[in-house]
């Protein structure tokens, strides 16, 4: 888990399955204290110090840890873009394929 030094946040490593990819990030408790209900738009988790390339959106909350945001975004996304990328998404189907052993 790697930490953004600034502000105590904590970004996990990114696990994907066949559609998305993942990852969770672990804002400090008291950031957590000021968040507002529900799901966070981009622009507002972006306010809170937490910094990702393009295309992560803010899915879920478990309610008994609010401080813990939990990300997706489809699978294939460009960093750079937030835009699906074919030849990207065929790469990430294929590498994620390759992760398992299957019986005839």
């Amino acid at each position: 888990m790697s930490s953004s030094a600034s502000r105590g946040i904590e970004y996990s490593e990114k696990y994907a399955d066949d559609m998305h990819e993942y990852r969770h990030v672990i804002l400090p408790k008291e950031v957590a204290k000021n968040l507002p209900p529900g799901l966070l738009s981009e622009t507002q988790w972006r306010s809170l110090g937490v910094q990702q390339s393009r295309g992560w959106v803010h899915y879920a909350a478990h309610r008994p840890e609010p401080h813990i945001l939990l990300f997706r975004r489809p699978l294939g996304t460009d960093p750079t873009t937030g835009q699906v990328n074919p030849e990207l998404l065929r790469q990430a189907r294929d590498e994620y394929k390759g992760q398992f052993i299957y019986r005839k």
